[in-house]
């Protein structure tokens, strides 16, 4: 098996399930725009979904169809999680009002069947996974077909995934900066 690159202090979820400890990055919660984080601010984001969608599972005994293992390969199942996320640190702060956390709770009601209807139409199991289709309008290309493929180790695929995604972000920021003029800071 190999090594996680991404040293983390995490609680042991099969001893303890319910050690949440809370989150990860030191700084009040905001929204997250995944289309908008440089390589540093998403591979500490991607971490800390990561830990919370785990806790979150875990605490509530999610099965596969609402929180599927390869959730970081769909944007549809990204920016609910994110911001199913993002609600509950609002919910939990210690500053909010004591009826907060019902709220959070309604909500994630709501979340779930969301969730559970993102994941059907994805189609990612469990055991498999597979890119989520594409409908192409008239005159686009044909969308590529897609193909169902198993799930190894989903530990593995999450790092290989948030390595490629950092990279790609990395390379983007050093071809932007590459292109500024160093006299004006401005692009050509």
């Amino acid at each position: 098996m190999a090594e996680n690159p991404f040293p983390t202090t995490e609680p042991d979820f099969d001893a303890n399930p319910e050690s949440f400890e809370g989150p990860l990055i030191p700084e009040p919660p905001h929204p997250i725009n995944w289309n908008l984080l440089t390589a540093e601010e998403a591979e500490a984001e991607w971490l800390e979904l990561n830990r919370w969608i785990d806790w979150l599972r875990r605490t509530y005994g999610l099965p596969a169809s609402v929180i599927p293992p390869l959730w970081h390969r769909h944007p549809e199942l990204v920016w609910e999680l994110s911001a199913l996320h993002l609600h509950w640190l609002c919910a939990y702060d210690p500053e909010q009002n004591g009826s907060a956390p019902l709220g959070w709770h309604r909500d994630f009601a709501d979340a779930r069947q969301r969730l559970r209807d993102w994941t059907a139409a994805c189609g990612t199991r469990l055991d498999r996974d597979r890119p989520t289709r594409q409908t192409s309008w008239p005159g686009e290309d044909p969308a590529p077909s897609v193909e169902d493929q198993p799930i190894a180790n989903r530990d593995e695929d999450f790092v290989r995934f948030v390595l490629d995604d950092v990279t790609a972000r990395r390379q983007a920021e050093d071809e932007f900066y590459a292109n500024l003029d160093p006299a004006t800071g401005e692009l050509p």
